[in-house]
């Protein structure tokens, strides 16, 4: 093979390194790894054991290089002043050959497991995209974990319009959650659900668990109608017009719409509008026996409503989980209306009596102010008599 051949030549040219002129090691140096490397790189057509030996190989060639040029390197402090021009060239041109061959070496020995498993997924990510993950701070580990998830779950990672290297990074440069994002993408690709790299990027980017919204999608969520948890309170309260109250708990199972994922009402607004709907609903009923006999009527009326729209979910049913009669609020109010009625007619009546008690006294107070009118009036009663007696306007009388 290539590569064990290059390896028995790498070792040959070290143990004969101090022997060798300058130039022509030089020479064979950079002839022999660019050889092995290349030759190394081009395993397309061989099978996947073959494959495995051979990038095995690269780290003993590319260390044997680095020995390569720890010899070569000394050699040239001495050997330098007294070379040609033309050799000097070919010493430069050697010694940045080993220069690149040293930057390959170190990214290979830290980044040659990633790539290793990347190759033989066949996720495509290449070298150079590890090597520029590392100046980009980007965590290769992630995107190659989810590159080689999507081409295992068949998803398209073309350059072109694919699930590629670039849009991944991309993604996690713009603070997403890479992993959640391809784990998404794989459960609706699984359960058939419309949903690509840049919708589920987008969601992800506005903040929503992408992830959730697939799996609620697969599998519905049931939410309590009132939830405990939000409101404290575990039924609604609703009064039918004989005026009965019944206490009434509603299960609303409800999948995501992921069309409406971003910028749709969340679950409380689906709880509030449900339950608006169920006491509109029992209020507008005559009769509280017909809610207890088919309480589906008010489901269908609720569901009639179209109570999902604009909203990051869709109904899928509304069920009435528990009904119980409570007070019977009209009588209640009829009570206290009459209550309300008797405290006014004793205020009205105290009010009458008072009045009465007032027109009493005034009338007693008339009495006495004519009463001393008439004691004066007898008082001059005797004095005119005297008068007249005195006039003779009046005569005692005779006696015959």
């Amino acid at each position: 093979m290539l590569a064990q051949r290059t390896l028995v030549k790498s070792r040959l040219l070290v143990k004969t390194a101090h022997s060798t002129p300058l130039p022509l090691l030089a020479h064979d140096v950079g002839r022999f790894m660019i050889k092995g490397v290349y030759g190394l790189a081009r395993t397309s057509h061989l099978s996947p054991h073959h494959k495995i030996v051979s990038v095995m190989m690269l780290p003993p060639v590319l260390s044997i290089a680095a020995e390569a040029a720890h010899v070569a390197l000394p050699l040239a402090s001495w050997q330098l002043l007294g070379q040609k021009p033309m050799n000097v060239l070919w010493l430069a041109i050697t010694l940045f050959v080993l220069f690149l061959i040293a930057i390959l070496g170190f990214f290979f020995v830290r980044y040659g497991k990633l790539w290793f498993q990347a190759y033989m997924s066949v996720a495509d990510v290449s070298l150079m995209s590890l090597i520029r993950m590392h100046f980009t701070k980007v965590n290769p580990n992630v995107i190659v974990q989810a590159k080689v998830m999507s081409a295992q779950a068949g998803l398209n990672i073309s350059r072109r319009d694919g699930i590629s290297t670039r849009r991944l990074e991309a993604h996690y440069l713009a603070g997403g959650n890479v992993m959640n994002v391809i784990h998404a993408i794989i459960a609706a690709h699984r359960a058939e659900i419309p949903l690509d790299f840049d919708q589920a990027a987008a969601i992800d980017l506005a903040g929503r668990d992408v992830l959730d919204a697939v799996q609620t999608s697969v599998y519905p969520k049931v939410i309590d109608c009132p939830d405990p948890s939000r409101t404290g309170k575990t039924t609604l309260s609703a009064i039918t017009k004989n005026g009965i109250e019944l206490r009434v708990r509603a299960r609303v199972t409800v999948r995501t719409n992921i069309e409406q994922l971003i910028g749709g009402a969340t679950e409380d607004t689906v709880i509030a509008r449900v339950g608006e709907a169920i006491i509109s609903s029992i209020g507008s009923t005559t009769d509280h026996f017909k809610v207890l006999e088919n309480p589906d009527m008010i489901t269908r009326v609720v569901l009639s409503r179209g109570l999902d729209a604009q909203t990051a979910f869709e109904i899928v049913s509304i069920d009435i989980a528990d009904i119980d009669v409570g007070e019977n609020i009209g009588a209640r109010l009829q009570s206290d209306q009459a209550e309300a009625d008797t405290r006014v007619a004793r205020a009205e009546a105290e009010s009458r009596r008072a009045e009465a008690i007032a027109e009493e006294q005034q009338m007693k107070a008339k009495v006495a102010e004519n009463r001393s009118q008439l004691v004066l009036a007898e008082a001059k009663v005797p004095m005119a008599m005297a008068e007249a007696f005195r006039g003779g306007r009046i005569s005692a009388p005779t006696n015959h």
